[in-house]
């Protein structure tokens, strides 16, 4: 039999005949990392191959990756496992071979008969721990043990799939750091904190797999995996219809701390005496014949993702005979038991129930990679020296309801004392010790997503529709003055000036205390000049950038609209802070799209110093402190990079998938997800030190099209949430968070 040819013009448009000297027959299923076909060796045996993906061969990392997984697979004795026949992880197309085992998935038993008996579950759970217990006594944690990775064999429950397994002092760390897993069988510990997964996370699948097993849905059940995340970390598990023999182990292997749950052979001794009756009859599952029928498994990884693993098979009908099918096929998960919808959530995510389409930023889905993204949300790591988490004395953290009547992500700064917000069609003033509201003002909607800020000494909402521009007054809220709006395609406060700049290219300069016109025209060298400014800079920079990969700068003095400086450099660039003169810019690779250094330049000295990413990082948010630029890219890499020394500092997987420009103290450094949490690293080191709940708000399908940054006052960070509120938490002990 030829092999299955998939269509298009892709690089598996035309999959290969052989792998190594086996045949590939049939195609048993597909995931992120590769193909899984039904193969022979040359005296007919029947193996199953994964040949992983053309695009993923010529990946370094993820060869690395592949090697791990044929090291962790052949490690394990195979008793409980797909034995490894053959492998070349160096061969053009990587590939691995693996006994064929007939069989359906624990996945596919569940969904088409139903939950298990009494009986069987216990000789199941017992299997999975004998299996556990073969493959930890090597080494190797699998960190993804969930029902499409269980096969049911004539002789007992079967471990398959060792792509995201690693033994327990690997150093191998894919690219992007992100989370590894299938949320719902996920240990707290893997969100928590990912690099110090051991064994203790497989035992706490094995408790989500039994109850998957005996009720047809996990302990955690939501349509949102961030949700499901959520609950692992912080909510008791759902275990109406285990069998209340099981129970008492079920709930000692779901204990939130890794030291709380049993070692498998403690569970084999466990299930010895729940019943003297032990059953060791093997379990033999009715087979279905097609592969058409099961849904697509859902797998989540950092990499290039996890998928089916060789050695999958399922068992021939009566009739039919062998008909085999993909080791990771279809998760029953996916499609279990949807009636538990009207579970109570933990109070920050309760409203958002089955609605939850796209939680930005905290968790990011791309099926058919899987990538999952989900950030630590657990407990933040202990102090050092072992102390309590308690804030310092003097402030006490504090939590303002949303002003607007459709809540949204509040946008807020710091003048004159107070705390200056804005939500759509509001913008008000609350007291930074207490978050008392002290006035509200209505203007227009607007485009518009930052705060207000103060120029001239007077609140500027800085909306760009409308009949007006306004000034408040920062004590009262009341209008101080109101002008007829300008013509303007682009709007900016620098200093105590607004630049307004029209389509022509002419930029208005509006003065803030008093809403006169201060000065009009065009800026030399900028056609359509729209600029950024900096706190403590006296300047406005407007770049625009050429075919031929440089950028014109140009520095106005907003006061009088005159250049100061301009200097062409190389790249295409973006400011994103100053210090002490200097300008600080991200610079983009036109080919990819990819940031891929930063670069700092001297204007005095007309000199750019040029500082590489290790990693060219997509899209990401930055912020300046001193001479240390921070990077947040989409995806969750947080990255200090020091540019005098001219190299990075060090590198964090916060696996927020979306956040706000990093802010730092120079002790710390914060940023905002778009779940609403707030957290803190260590600005020397760059651990993760602590962060706030999630605040999702009812409307948590819908994406907030900026992220406010932190704002710092006197140790305190404030900040706004998707559910339209503000708060405030001392910054000088994240811990307490």
């Amino acid at each position: 039999m030829t092999p299955q040819r998939s269509t298009g013009a892709g690089a598996e448009a035309e999959l290969p005949e052989y792998a190594g000297h086996y045949r590939l027959e049939s195609c048993l299923g597909s995931g992120g990392m590769g193909v899984v076909h039904l193969a022979r060796s040359t005296s007919g045996m029947k193996v199953a191959v994964k040949v992983v993906h053309a695009e993923f061969a010529r990946d370094p990392e993820f060869r690395g990756r592949f090697r791990q997984e044929v090291a962790a697979a052949r490690q394990v004795s195979g008793a409980f496992t797909a034995p490894v026949v053959d492998a070349d992880p160096e061969a053009e197309r990587p590939w691995m071979a693996t006994l064929f085992i007939p069989g359906s998935t624990l996945a596919e038993q569940v969904k088409r008969n139903g939950p298990m008996g009494s009986g069987e579950l216990r000789r199941l759970m017992a299997g999975l721990a004998e299996a556990l217990r073969d493959i930890h006594r090597v080494g190797v944690v699998h960190r993804d043990l969930k029902p499409s990775n269980v096969l049911l064999a004539e002789d007992g429950p079967k471990v398959i799939d060792f792509g995201i397994s690693r033994p327990k002092d690997s150093e191998l760390r894919t690219e992007t750091g992100k989370l590894i897993g299938t949320p719902p069988f996920m240990a707290p510990e893997q969100f928590r904190r990912p690099r110090e997964v051991g064994p203790a996370a497989d035992v706490f699948a094995l408790g989500s797999v039994m109850v998957h097993a005996a009720t047809g849905r996990g302990p955690f059940d939501s349509d949102s995996p961030y949700i499901v995340a959520y609950q692992v970390v912080h909510d008791e598990p759902d275990l109406t219809g285990v069998p209340g023999n099981l129970l008492p182990l079920v709930v000692r292997c779901l204990a939130k701390e890794p030291e709380g749950r049993p070692t498998p052979d403690e569970l084999m001794r466990e299930l010895r005496s729940v019943a003297a009756s032990y059953d060791t009859q093997a379990f033999i599952p009715e087979q279905r014949a097609t592969v058409a029928d099961t849904d697509a498994d859902t797998d989540t990884d950092a990499g290039p993702g996890a998928d089916a693993g060789p050695g999958a098979g399922r068992g021939a009908d009566a009739a039919a005979g062998a008909d085999a099918h993909a080791g990771a096929g279809a998760d029953a998960e996916a499609g279990a038991a949807r009636a538990r919808r009207a579970r109570r959530f933990p109070l920050s995510v309760r409203s958002a129930r089955g609605r939850v389409a796209v939680v930005a930023g905290a968790l990011a889905l791309v099926v058919g990679g899987v990538f999952v993204s989900v950030q630590a949300l657990g407990d933040t790591p202990a102090r050092q020296d072992g102390s309590p988490r308690t804030a310092p004395a003097g402030f006490d953290a504090w939590e303002a309801a949303s002003v607007a009547a459709t809540p949204t992500v509040p946008q807020c700064s710091y003048g004159e004392g107070k705390l200056l917000c804005s939500q759509p069609g509001v913008v008000f003033s609350l007291d930074p010790s207490d978050g008392k509201r002290l006035w509200k003002h209505s203007v227009a909607k607007s485009r518009r997503t930052g705060p207000p800020v103060l120029a001239g000494e007077l609140v500027q909402p800085l909306t760009d529709q409308g009949p007006q521009l306004e000034a408040l007054d920062p004590a009262s809220g009341e209008a101080r003055w109101q002008r007829a709006m300008p013509e303007h395609s682009g709007m900016q406060s620098a200093g105590g000036m607004l630049l307004l700049t029209s389509a022509d290219g002419t930029v208005t300069g509006v003065d803030g205390a008093s809403g006169e016109t201060k000065w009009s025209h065009a800026v030399a060298g900028q056609s359509a000049p729209y600029f950024s400014s900096f706190a403590g800079d006296s300047l406005a920079y407007a770049t625009s950038a050429s075919d031929g990969g440089t950028t014109k700068v140009t520095a106005v003095d907003p006061e009088t609209g005159e250049v100061r400086w301009d200097a062409r450099l190389q790249g295409t660039l973006t400011p994103v802070g100053s210090h002490d003169g200097d300008v600080f810019f991200r610079s983009v690779d036109l080919g990819s799209g990819y940031t891929d250094a930063v670069v700092r330049y001297d204007p005095g000295a007309r000199s750019a110093h040029r500082v590489e990413l290790p990693v060219r990082r997509s899209d990401p948010t930055a912020g300046v402190s001193g001479d240390i630029v921070y990077l947040l890219a989409t995806g969750g890499s947080l990255e200090a990079f020091d540019t005098v020394a001219g190299k990075r500092l060090w590198s964090l997987e916060t696996a927020v998938y979306r956040g706000s420009a990093p802010v730092s103290d120079g002790s710390h450094v914060y940023l905002t997800a778009a779940d609403g949490r707030l957290l803190a690293t260590d600005a020397r080191t760059g651990r993760l030190l602590g962060q706030t709940k999630p605040r999702l708000g009812t409307d948590s399908d819908r994406i907030s099209s900026a992220l406010p940054t932190p704002v710092l006052v006197d140790g305190r960070v404030y900040a706004g949430a998707p559910d339209g509120t503000v708060f405030a938490v001392d910054g000088r002990d994240p811990a307490s968070w």
